[in-house]
């Protein structure tokens, strides 16, 4: 990590109060330390906007396993995306329904391709794409 710099923050008081209740309730020790999350939150966003560098993702997907042919074209199309694929975890939530959360690594254009694929097969009932970071380039 690199030298510690202060700096100033001119905000609202109502504004300020928000943050304060949020960032407690979070369990943060610090304004400092909530801040700090805060932009590297926004670098993370930036660097998946402009497609930078290698990152990571987490695709959510609901799906009924008992319609005709899905597992298969599920596990099909996770195998053709082996090489952006770190791991896939399956969840029975009920009797027909499961959830499965595939982990991702890869540069950004290929992760989100893949994911969209994925999310976009017929009989998929809920999908969400979370992106993330290695962290490696974040101090």
């Amino acid at each position: 990590m690199g030298e510690t710099v202060r700096f100033g923050v001119s905000m609202d008081r109502e504004l300020l109060e928000l943050f304060d209740s949020v960032i407690s309730s979070k369990g943060y020790s610090s304004r400092s330390e909530a801040i700090r999350d805060l932009i590297r939150g926004m670098i993370v966003e930036e660097r998946w906007r402009t497609r930078e560098g290698e990152m990571m993702g987490v695709l959510i997907v609901v799906y009924d396993h008992t319609q005709r042919e899905l597992c298969s074209r599920l596990t099909r199309e996770q195998h053709h995306h082996g090489d952006l694929i770190l791991c896939t975890l399956h969840f029975h939530i009920d009797d027909v329904n499961c959830m499965e959360t595939t982990v991702f690594r890869g540069k950004a254009e290929e992760i989100k391709k893949a994911a969209d694929e994925l999310s976009s097969l017929k009989g998929i009932k809920y999908s969400r794409f979370v992106f993330a970071t290695t962290g490696q380039r974040l101090p």
